[in-house]
């Protein structure tokens, strides 16, 4: 099994309800921030490392992103009669990730700063890692009020708790998802196992990230993107 990550999933078949009117007649993935898509956005970040695979699951609105992605060279797999969540997802898309480690990215994220999936290729080490997330300090993150989701110690691994944000991209090996059971899933649960070994880890970001997971969110993310400051 290769060591190095050459796949790229991108998770795009959320329903995006928290976006309201904005997706009443089209995917969240497609949701103009700067004059272009979401997606688009994340697939400018895949371009630094040029991956053999990348793959995009669908669910609401399917067809609209057949139609975007299929001529950019993206794979898609839709998921029905019911969205298979994060970790049924990426296990449903193996047979065309392959075998390995792969990366997985969010499609609502905008980003400001160094190339996060270049960062985490240069870090990755298989030998001690099943996972390395992207994490973002809170006063790095615009528009976000919470209080994280990881705390990180000097070697880099991770635990559960207040203090970094998960910013949605990340590189995992695919082994543990055949142990779940459920056809639906999230990926928490094969954080929880790599969490019992100790081998879940976490690079911070030294950039500035913002999740367009509401309306204001667009906004928010385009001022961060015009701003010379951040």
């Amino acid at each position: 099994m290769r060591d190095r990550p050459e796949a790229v999933m991108m998770f795009a078949a959320g329903f995006g309800t928290r976006m309201k009117h904005l997706t009443a007649n089209q995917p969240k993935p497609l949701i103009q921030v700067a004059g272009k898509p979401l997606i688009d956005h994340a697939l400018d970040l895949t371009h630094a490392i040029q991956p053999k695979h990348l793959v995009a699951n669908l669910h609401y609105k399917a067809e609209m992103l057949e139609d975007h992605l299929h001529p950019l060279n993206v794979e898609t797999l839709t998921e029905l009669p019911d969205i298979l969540e994060t970790g049924g997802g990426l296990r449903n898309a193996l047979p065309l990730l392959g075998d390995g480690p792969v990366f997985t990215m969010n499609t609502d994220a905008i980003w400001r700063g160094a190339n996060p999936l270049k960062l985490l290729l240069d870090a990755w080490d298989g030998s001690t890692m099943d996972a390395l997330l992207i994490a973002v300090p809170p006063d790095q993150a615009v528009g976000y009020s919470g209080s994280g989701d990881f705390t990180i110690d000097i070697d880099g691994r991770l635990t559960r708790g207040p203090g970094l944000i998960y910013g949605g991209i990340q590189i995992i090996k695919t082994d543990l998802l055949a142990t779940i059971p459920e056809t639906a899933f999230s990926l928490n649960r094969i954080w929880d196992l790599m969490l019992e070994r100790q081998r879940l880890f976490g690079l911070t970001y030294d950039g500035h990230w913002c999740d367009v997971g509401h309306p204001q969110g667009v906004a928010l993310a385009e001022n961060m993107l015009s701003r010379a400051d951040v």
